[in-house]
């Protein structure tokens, strides 16, 4: 079972190509990957097979650490496009993918950079069922704007990046993530101003918990950002790096940045054989 891994701000993840995987991925081998010492350790799994729509070059589909499955992630996707057109699997500089969030539409801009047309943004959606029309509402002494944005976003913005550095993931993150309002779990992002085009945001992701980075998460926090009358594009600084977010008056959103492989590998038949016994 070969694979390669992949890092985008400090996000990482394992890219299986499904033709080549011995059984299809389950929760249970999903998890062993992600197992930072029993496995080769990630924040999660792409896997990439051929499009069900001939129009487009791939289908990506993309695993959480806890074996469940994503509609969508930005730092993932990025990964999984510069991995098809330095695999070979395209030499367009532009071309279309499918995700269980519907089509995502990358620019490769460099051998390390891309922008991706992420669709449009929706402060109503089945993740937030019984919310006001504007998607806004309250939840653990602080007010929030939902964005769905192929993942649900809660999106917190706090006065100061003091306050925002002092806060706690640890502590908000779970209980918000599992709030009855969101029947499907939720992204947090705390996020403050530092200018009129310039966030700093911290992510605590459904499944994962606070990580480095999230480019959906960024999204949802640079959305919430134009929504209070703050400019497009604003640079978000996460606290691997930083990503640029693009949201259009309709709240069609893209998003820029980089990833870099980081190793190619080939798991040993001692865990592949493990993995298919578990």
């Amino acid at each position: 079972m070969r694979f390669e891994k992949w890092q985008a701000l400090g996000n990482d993840y394992l890219i299986l190509e499904a033709a080549a995987l011995p059984q299809p991925l389950d929760a249970a081998l999903v998890r062993r990957l992600c197992d930072r010492h029993a496995g080769p350790g990630a924040d999660g799994v792409l896997e990439l097979s051929a499009p069900r729509d001939p129009g487009r070059v791939a289908r990506l589909r993309i695993f959480n650490p806890d074996g469940s499955e994503a509609e969508l992630s930005g730092n993932g996707a990025r990964q999984a496009v510069l991995y098809l057109r330095r695999a070979g699997w395209t030499e367009r500089d532009e071309f279309a993918i499918e995700t269980l969030a519907g089509e995502i539409r990358p620019e490769i801009l460099s051998e390390t950079t891309c922008r991706m047309a992420m669709g449009r943004a929706r402060l109503r959606s089945k993740d937030y069922p019984d919310g006001p029309e504007d998607g806004t509402g309250t939840i653990a002494g602080h007010r929030f704007q939902h964005v769905s944005i192929g993942n649900p976003q809660c999106a917190i913005r706090v006065g100061s990046q003091a306050e925002l550095d002092a806060l706690d993931l640890t502590a908000l993150g779970p209980a918000i993530e599992h709030d009855p309002r969101f029947p499907n779990r939720t992204n947090v992002s705390f996020w403050c101003a530092t200018g009129p085009g310039a966030i700093r945001a911290r992510i605590f992701e459904r499944g994962v918990g606070e990580t480095q980075s999230s480019g959906t998460g960024a999204c949802g926090a640079a959305v919430a950002h134009v929504l209070g009358g703050g400019d497009s594009p604003a640079t978000v600084a996460l606290d691997g790096g930083t990503l640029t977010v693009g949201v259009g008056p309709a709240l069609d959103v893209d998003l820029s940045g980089w990833a870099v492989p980081v190793y190619a590998g080939e798991l040993s038949p001692e865990f592949s054989s493990a993995a298919i016994s578990d």
